[in-house]
């Protein structure tokens, strides 16, 4: 009896789930306003910032994509001659090569970089190890238009270069901004070309500025960022929310990730007028060698409290310095008025000197203050 009170329960419960499924209907909620405007409350208060924020960036990526161009190396292929041709020395071999070297030349296209138009009649600025070792350069544009490209100018001191392009057509450079006026946490944005992806577009803020010693190059005054800098970005601009170029992407660091620089667009102009004037940049020259001031230099020579300046290890004969009476063992504390805080700072401040003008170099010699004047020569690289 009890078995058979178990089982008749069993079928009216089952009974009743089934009759339940059969009727039973699935819906989906609708996206009424009310739902919408749930959504939106869930958002932060300065919501409207961060889209204003967004457009920016929607907007720059746009307006800059016609200036920002693929750098690209075509290298010539060698072709082997036909086996049989290889083995005559007929005018058929002959003619066959006339006819490959003139007319049957074949070549590999290979991504190399990134550059910024900076002019309307087609100089391109870009990074100096980006076209260092190219066969024939090929450059193009955001709208799929190819050019080949003459190197006007180098500057392996700085890592930067100048192209041209040799066209009838006008082309739209890129806005210029101030890097001497950027702040650190201001919202940059990186575009290039990296793994040969074009107008890639990346964005971070400003983690440092002024720094040196990292390596890269001879003169450095880098712009760091954690906008993700790849390769194939080398070339390519950095920029602010107005637009405006204030970097020429170069280098990312090795330690890891979040860490790139950049070349502040300034010195990158200054070098590139230079660069398409002549060919070479001038730089100003003592004529020495230095090394850094170690605290057990320092106690050696007798430094005060303030433990600034650079070592001479050498005087190059016939040089501004030789002539102005700097000597092996002096240590240089102030340049023009301004004091030596380490050897990059000296090589920047002689760098940027003009050539000719006498400069007010400030010595320790046995413990001694001296002043020397030196007429600037000029570096020949």
């Amino acid at each position: 009896m009890k078995k058979f009170v178990l089982v008749a329960l069993f079928f009216l419960i089952f009974s009743s789930v089934l009759l339940n499924y059969q009727g039973y209907e699935i819906k989906i909620p609708e996206l009424t306003p009310a739902s919408t405007g749930v959504l939106k409350t869930a958002l932060p208060n300065n919501y409207d910032d961060l889209l204003s924020l967004q457009k920016a960036f929607i907007r720059n990526a746009r307006d800059l994509k016609p200036s920002v161009i693929s750098i690209n190396n075509l290298k010539e292929l060698k072709r082997s001659p036909h086996p049989k041709l290889k083995q005559e020395k007929n005018f058929l071999s002959w003619f066959q090569g006339f006819l490959d070297k003139t007319f049957r030349k074949h070549y590999q296209m290979e991504s190399l970089g990134s550059g910024i138009l900076l002019t309307n009649n087609g100089y391109i600025l870009t990074n100096y190890h980006v076209v260092e070792e190219t066969d024939k350069i090929l450059v193009k544009l955001s709208d799929g238009e190819e050019y080949n490209a003459k190197i006007i100018g180098m500057d392996s001191k700085t890592d930067l270069a100048v192209l041209k392009i040799f066209s009838l057509m006008s082309f739209e450079p890129a806005p210029m901004g101030r890097s001497d006026e950027l702040k650190v946490g201001e919202w940059v944005m990186a575009i290039g070309n990296p793994y040969g992806l074009e107008g890639t577009v990346t964005v971070g803020v400003i983690s440092g500025i002024h720094r040196s010693d990292l390596g890269i190059t001879t003169f450095e005054n880098f712009i760091q960022t954690d906008a993700s800098i790849n390769p194939g970005n080398s070339g390519g601009p950095l920029i602010n929310l107005d637009g405006q170029v204030v970097g020429i992407n170069t280098a990312v660091a090795q330690i890891g990730a979040g860490v790139g620089f950049a070349i502040p667009i300034q010195m990158a102009v200054d070098i590139a007028e230079q660069l398409i004037e002549s060919g070479e940049v001038a730089r100003g020259w003592l004529g020495v060698g230095i090394q850094e001031l170690t605290p057990e230099l320092a106690e050696s020579f007798q430094v005060g409290a303030d433990k600034s300046g650079v070592v001479v290890n050498s005087v190059e004969t016939g040089a501004p310095a030789e002539q102005g009476g700097i000597q092996r063992g002096d240590i240089i504390i102030a340049y023009a008025g301004e004091r030596v805080a380490n050897l990059k700072t000296l090589q920047k401040m002689v760098a940027e000197s003009d050539i000719g003008e006498e400069i007010p170099v400030q010595i320790l010699r046995d413990g001694q203050r001296h002043q020397k004047n030196i007429t600037i020569g000029k570096l020949v690289s």
